[in-house]
């Protein structure tokens, strides 16, 4: 009887610590509560809620934004640390883990911005080369020129660095915690992501009455799109590498180059405004450009390559996203 016993024990033991430490619907609710965390108070307060005079972009606005979300990133890496440790039954070193902090992933960062300038191949081409901007990359004084305005120090540091934090580092770990599948993780977490943006209709409503609203509607659809595919791209590096950096630095990428051209013929010439603001987050999803139409070849190189950075990236997302620090591993696949 002793024997059957301990196994009985062994096996009650077993079961609890195979067990989810919180339920799936419980991820729901802490998911958005830690969502409406990083929006709310963007209007809590005069010197960050935008008005018909005072624009989302305004520096004040801007500076007032990155101190709130500030201060909810680091709220909801408490919760969620906590949850891990307490409800998880994990180590803080393993809750670190969990959240993407450690290791940084040095390599499967540069593998994971490899793998989105494949994808982008064809906007790399139309900008650096058609546009000329291949000259000014690797000048300091165009990081600082990017950096140095109060929306490109959004666009590119504290909106990818606070974002990533939260609806990656954050939000992911609890789904983690629910034992949820990492395809659902994938494709469900990067919802609140999407969702998170949707308030720029509002504050684009505000900013330009004159736009109808059928048309403001249609616009933050688009953005709610974008960003939730973004968001699946993002979440799957994130559970392929475990490196939070990896994510960040991916977001800071993708900002930089805007959203692709998929119409249209390039054209040569500078383009008009300050390309440093350029992000898949503002405004205008496009940028025009000043100067004469090129041939047409220059048009058929660029969707060609368009197209071969998909196939490229298609076939390099699973082995440059490869590391031995995955959080998950996908089935069928090695992680």
């Amino acid at each position: 009887m002793a024997p059957v016993g301990i196994m009985s024990r062994l096996k009650s033991l077993y079961s609890k610590q195979d067990e989810p430490a919180l339920s799936e619907r419980t991820v729901a609710i802490l998911s958005v509560l830690l969502t409406l965390l990083y929006v709310v108070p963007f209007y809590l307060s005069p010197t960050t809620r935008p008005s018909p005079s005072l624009s989302r972009d305004a520096p004040s606005v801007i500076r007032a934004r990155i101190r709130a979300v500030t201060g909810s990133c680091i709220a909801s890496c408490i919760i969620v640390l906590y949850l891990i440790v307490q409800e998880g039954g994990s180590s803080l070193g393993a809750g670190a883990r969990q959240l993407g902090w450690w290791p940084v992933g040095l390599l499967e960062t540069m593998r994971g911005l490899l793998l989105t300038a494949i994808l982008f191949t064809g906007p790399l081409f139309e900008r650096g080369i058609v546009e000329g901007e291949w000259k000014f990359w690797f000048r300091r004084s165009k990081l600082s020129e990017s950096l140095g305005g109060w929306i490109g120090w959004r666009n590119y540091v504290a909106g990818p660095f606070t974002e990533e934090v939260l609806f990656r580092s954050a939000i992911v770990p609890l789904h983690l915690l629910a034992h949820t599948s990492p395809s659902r993780i994938v494709f469900i977490a990067p919802l609140y992501f999407g969702i998170a943006h949707v308030h720029h209709f509002y504050e684009f409503r505000l900013t330009h009455p004159d736009t109808p609203a059928f048309a403001a509607l249609l616009r933050s659809l688009f953005q709610f799109g974008y960003t939730t595919v973004f968001g699946w791209y993002a979440t799957f590096v994130f559970l392929r590498t475990g490196s939070l950096l990896a994510v960040v630095l991916i977001h800071s990428f993708c900002n930089w180059c805007g959203l692709p051209r998929f119409w249209g013929r390039v054209e040569a010439g500078e383009p008009i405004g300050p390309p440093v603001t350029r992000s898949k987050e503002d405004s205008d999803a496009g940028v025009e450009v000043a100067g004469g139409t090129l041939g047409i070849g220059w048009t058929v190189a660029y969707y060609l390559l368009l197209v071969a950075g998909a196939v490229g990236f298609a076939r390099g997302l699973w082995p440059l996203t490869e590391s031995y620090h995955a959080l998950v591993s996908f089935t069928g696949k090695a992680a």
